[in-house]
Parts: C-alpha cells; sequence; structure tokens
C-alpha cells in the first residue's frame, strides 16, 4: 500500500490526513482516506468526524473524501443563516412519499361524527362519502428538472430501463416514468402492469388509469426473471469478493501500523542506550 499524509487545513490545526491505496484484489487502485486528531485518534467516516468535532464547527460543507471545504454548499449555508438571521421562517422539508392529490373543499354539507361513551349520544355517518381523494394526472411532472448529486458535487447517472417500458402522455422522459414505476411500487400493493386500454394513447387526460405508472402495458416474462436473477447472483458475487479484499487490505494495514509502532519502540530504546 502506498502511504501518503499531511496536514488538513480544512480542520483545526494539528489534524492531519491520510490516503492509503490499495494495491491488490478487486478494490485495487481504489483509495481509502482517514483523518487523525493531534491526539493521534484515528476517524474513518465523516459521521465520526462531525460528532467528534459538533461543538467545534461545522463539518456540513466538508468534503471526506478531499479534505476540503465545497464552497458552493459553504455559500449556501452562509445565505441560510442570513436568511434565518432576518427573521423569516424556513418551510420543513416534506417527507411523505405518497402520491400528491386534489385539494379541494366540498360545498355541500357533510354530516358530523360524534364519537363519545355516553349511552345517550347517538352517531352518524355517511356510507356514501368518498373513501379515497381523486390522484392528480400527470403528477410526475412535479418532479422534471430535479437530479441526484454526490457528495462530490457529481451528477448521478440514472439508471438505464428496459427496452420494452415505453411510456405514454404528453413530455413525458426516462427519468418521470422511472418515477412513475417507483412510486406505484411503493405505495400500490395491486400488481404493476401499465395503461391496458389502447385509447390511452389518444386521450391520456381521459382513459388514464391513475393506479398504475405512464407506460404502456407490458409482460414480465419467466426469461426476463431467470436473467435478472442470474444478475442479482453475479452481482452478489462481485460483492462478497468486494468485501472480502477489503477486510484483507484492513488486516494488512493493521499490521502495517503495529510493525511501525514497534519500530518505532527500537529507535527509542537504542537512543536511550547511546545517551
Amino acid at each position: 500500500m502506498e502511504r501518503k499524509r499531511w496536514e488538513c487545513s480544512a480542520l483545526p490545526n494539528g489534524w492531519k490526513r491520510k490516503e492509503v491505496t490499495r494495491k491488490s484484489g478487486l478494490s485495487a487502485g481504489k483509495s481509502d482516506v482517514y483523518y487523525f486528531s493531534p491526539t493521534g485518534k484515528k476517524f474513518r467516516s465523516k459521521p465520526q468526524l462531525a460528532r467528534y468535532l459538533a461543538n467545534s464547527m461545522d463539518l456540513s460543507a466538508f468534503d471526506f473524501r478531499t479534505g476540503k471545504m465545497l464552497m458552493s454548499k459553504l455559500n449556501k449555508n452562509r445565505q441560510r443563516l442570513r436568511h434565518d438571521h432576518n427573521g423569516q421562517n424556513r418551510g420543513k422539508p416534506d417527507l411523505n412519499t405518497s402520491l400528491p392529490v386534489r385539494q379541494t373543499a366540498s360545498i355541500f354539507k357533510q354530516p358530523v361524527t360524534k364519537v363519545t361513551n355516553h349511552p345517550s349520544n347517538k352517531v352518524k355517518s355517511d356510507p356514501q362519502k368518498a373513501v379515497e381523494q381523486p390522484r392528480q394526472l400527470f403528477w410526475e411532472k412535479k418532479l422534471s428538472g430535479l437530479n441526484a448529486y454526490d457528495i462530490a458535487e457529481e451528477l448521478v447517472k440514472t439508471m438505464d430501463l428496459p427496452k420494452g417500458l415505453q411510456g405514454v402522455g404528453p413530455g413525458y422522459t426516462d427519468k418521470t416514468l422511472l418515477s412513475a414505476i417507483a412510486s406505484a411500487l411503493h405505495t400500490s400493493t395491486a400488481p404493476i402492469t401499465g395503461q391496458l386500454s389502447a385509447a390511452v394513447e389518444k386521450n391520456p387526460g381521459v382513459w388514464l388509469n391513475t393506479t398504475q405508472p405512464l407506460c404502456k402495458a407490458f409482460m414480465v416474462t419467466d426469461e426476463d426473471i431467470r436473467k435478472q436473477e442470474d444478475l442479482v447472483y453475479s452481482v452478489r458475487k462481485r460483492l462478497e469478493e468486494a468485501l472480502i479484499a477489503d477486510m484483507l487490505a484492513h488486516i494488512e494495514e493493521a499490521a502495517i501500523d503495529v510493525t511501525s509502532l514497534k519500530d518505532e519502540d527500537n529507535d527509542d530504546d537504542d537512543d536511550m542506550e547511546t545517551v
């Protein structure tokens, strides 16, 4: 393994960064990054480093891989702090994964249901009341123009869909089709078949089935299932080999660290005997 260690200017004085390049295994050529505190404590990940420095500095814009502060994120954090300082409230992130629904207020009188344990009270109910609200058509267009980026602000490549999946509706793309299929798998318990009606291609606004994703009807064959099983087996095999290689690399690194410490102790003993 090739070892490099130097001062990290983005962290407080005394902090050092070490990069270890792997020489063998499936992960040969890749490198592991570690940070050392002034007292010699070793950190392998950004969450560990953030917990240790939580009271002294903000690491939200710190790139663990390169050891630098990402200026774009740093500027965004400063703008957000100025925005909060001016007394303007920030909206909380919407973590709801359900599909958007049309928000409408009823103009008709609705029966009131009063629940109580008192025996003299009567409970009124309306059996004809709608259980589900109507879904918005083409809600996937809300996600158009949004992209995913990693910690280094590099664009994450979108997965390739099978050729048999073809979208329907106005202005559909592979990204909107992927969003529609992922949402249908997450929120629906019914089978995903696509739009079974051929009339949806002529007028999607009328014949669109909102419970199915924006794609033409497709069929999953036994051959498709076998190919997917072979692909999953191959990926799991490569992952197992990579994990074994990573474990061996860490063992080798630990052995080298122990040897280095022993050599330093021997040098100190020699210096004491010379004195």
